[in-house]
């Protein structure tokens, strides 16, 4: 877990190093212990006042898709100096006319135990068609949560932040201006 200070300075390293005309704006960077994903939002093409909600999504699609075949090489030049630079895989996604796109990005695997009623849960969503597996049914499981749950997650990353900050001031930390002789 990054604190904010830390995520403001790795968005400010993307907004200052992406390419002017790469995005209209940067939507978001999100971190965690594997991956950097970097989204922006794109223009909108342009259509003929009155579109239909289908031609409007083909058209996103399609300029989403030329976007990202156009931009893949200052995009990998990017990401490489950042993957140096933060020791993260750096991943991308656009926002576009209200589509949202995340291009390849890391799908970590986690392992975990689970009792026989929590093992039940996850055969129930898949003797339902909800998922194919164990792991799809978990991950399933997990978007719910992070749906319904935001707030209450927010609230815990910030506790979780202040017990980082508070930590970092105890008495084995290391000074801000020491040397590496001094510590």
């Amino acid at each position: 877990m990054i604190t904010s200070e830390q995520h403001e300075k790795l968005r400010g390293w993307f907004a200052g190093r992406l390419p002017d005309d790469l995005f209209e704006s940067l939507v978001e960077v999100t971190v965690d212990r594997e991956e950097i994903t970097v989204v922006g939002r794109i223009p909108e093409p342009g259509l003929a006042e009155g579109a239909s909600d289908a031609e409007k999504e083909a058209a996103a699609q399609a300029r989403i898709q030329e976007f990202r075949e156009r931009t893949r090489d200052d995009r990998v030049a990017v990401a490489r100096e950042a993957e140096h630079r933060f020791g993260k895989k750096v991943s991308w996604g656009v926002e576009c006319g209200g589509e949202r796109a995340l291009f390849t990005h890391i799908a970590a695997p986690v392992m975990t135990r689970l009792r026989q009623p929590e093992r039940q849960v996850l055969d129930t969503l898949i003797a339902a068609g909800v998922a194919r597996s164990r792991s799809d049914a978990l991950a399933w499981c997990v978007r719910l949560v992070q749906r319904h749950a935001d707030d209450w997650l927010t609230e815990l990353r910030d506790s979780l932040e202040h017990v980082q900050r508070v930590r970092a001031q105890g008495p084995d930390a290391t000074p801000r201006d020491a040397t590496p002789d001094e510590e």
